[in-house]
């Protein structure tokens, strides 16, 4: 599945930024449709039309479809699949992933994917017969991604969107290793994979309410770090630093209004996994969108009541206001992603020195760059670049390198910018280890 290189020709209204045109009661009749389809697990049937992995996985299609006929065959639909097995997975089955891809109409090999899975479950993840509503889990992303292309397919960026929602989660994050695998065997560059699942409830099991705050996970040392470049981080630094938590970073600050970003520096929750972990483990910057807080008795559970309490990922539990929340940051970071070039490999030259020299690879679609600077023991950037320029290197004067970390990022004629690239070790966005030292 290679990204096609026809343009799309859509002359629709350029949507603001800041309030993309996301519609809760769509998002509402998405996850709907997702429960009415009864269990979507990985080994339910396929051939079913009204039940079943695949009777979603072809409503799914469909969607795309009709999103790409409203903005003129502005999308490329593909299926990739492939036959899986593991632990979860006994009998070998057909895995597939339902993707969409809006190209770019100047940089198409530069690629930002959104993506949520469609498969459920119940309390015995080998149970593929009892209903698995999977309202919140993965509904509420599956029916994100959707809303996000049918509000993004509306303009043209620089940069390839891709929409993808993936299979075989629930039974080892099947679905986004071979969306991973694809991206590598057709040389997309990725500038991020934004991951969203569970992103649709606001009540924890616990009662806490929180409809202010979406969790954004990023790993810290890059998963496809090797012992050079570990050793390299050790004596130079960017444990911090890997392009998934400059992505999370950069995230943090795009949010605004009634929805902030609470940065949780783990790969994922404690013991847990999401679809972003494949790409990561290739080197692609990800990250994974996920509720403030979680609600453990609506998701992984069969239907039940027990002592009073009432089981089951249902619909009547999540809160579409606050998806559409959520569903708006993802709009507004991949508009502002594809828009934005790449972001640069950066390199520091401070060792015993009272000045700074950092210099940079030239990226396509950039006329400027800047300069940040981030104190060792600071969590976030500073507010304001320490420099502006159109060359690939800096030289910053009486700065002395041991007491900061420097990074860059890139801007397009329009302003776009992209998320920082740290000038450490690992710290820049060409995936793979080898790349990146």
């Amino acid at each position: 599945m290679g990204i096609a290189v026809a343009l799309c020709s859509v002359s629709g209204t350029a949507i603001a930024a800041d309030k993309p045109e996301v519609s809760p009661d769509r998002l509402r009749a998405d996850v709907a449709k997702l429960v009415s389809f009864g269990t979507r697990h990985t080994l339910s049937p396929q051939t079913d039309p009204v039940r079943g992995i695949g009777a979603a996985r072809t409503w799914a299609e469909a969607e795309f479809r009709k999103i790409s006929a409203a903005c003129g065959g502005c999308l490329t639909v593909s299926l990739p699949e492939r036959m899986v097995s593991g632990p979860r997975i006994t009998t070998p089955v057909r895995l597939v992933d339902v993707v969409a891809i809006q190209n770019g109409t100047e940089r198409p090999d530069e690629v930002v994917i959104v993506e949520g899975h469609i498969d459920s479950r119940v309390s015995d993840v080998m149970d593929f017969t009892r209903d698995a509503p999977g309202a919140n889990d993965d509904g509420s992303g599956t029916a994100l991604v959707l809303e996000a292309a049918r509000v993004l397919s509306k303009q043209r960026f620089a940069g390839t969107i891709v929409y993808a929602i993936v299979s075989g989660e629930e039974q080892g994050l099947f679905g986004g290793k071979l969306l991973a695998d694809t991206a590598k065997a057709n040389s997309w560059r990725i500038k991020a994979v934004l991951n969203n699942d569970i992103v649709g409830n606001t009540r924890g099991s616990d009662g806490l309410v929180d409809d202010t705050h979406v969790r954004v996970f990023s790993e810290g040392l890059r998963a496809d770090a090797d012992d050079k470049l570990r050793a390299a981080i050790r004596r130079d630094g960017g444990e911090n630093d890997s392009p998934s938590r400059n992505l999370s970073r950069w995230i943090a600050g795009l949010a605004s209004g009634d929805l902030a970003v609470r940065q949780v520096w783990r790969a994922d929750r404690m013991g847990r996994g999401g679809d972003h972990l494949p790409f990561e483990e290739l080197g692609y910057p990800a990250v994974r969108f996920s509720v403030a807080v979680e609600n453990y008795e609506h998701q992984h559970q069969d239907l039940r009541v027990e002592n009073g309490v009432r089981y089951g990922d249902t619909i009547e539990h999540m809160d579409f206001a606050y998806l559409a929340k959520v569903t708006r940051l993802n709009v507004r970071a991949l508009a502002a992603l594809a828009r934005a070039p790449m972001a640069p490999t950066a390199t520091t030259q401070a060792a015993v020195q009272t000045f700074t020299d950092v210099a940079w690879t030239a990226v396509p679609g950039a006329v400027g760059y800047k300069v940040w600077r981030r104190r060792t023991d600071a969590a976030a950037w500073e507010r304001a670049p320490i420099a502006q320029t159109a060359e690939t290197r800096a030289h910053l004067p009486d700065l002395r390198g041991d007491d900061w970390f420097l990074g860059v990022s890139t801007v397009a004629a329009d302003g776009s910018e992209s998320p920082i690239a740290s000038a450490v070790p690992g710290g820049g966005f060409e995936h793979g280890a080898a790349a990146a030292h």
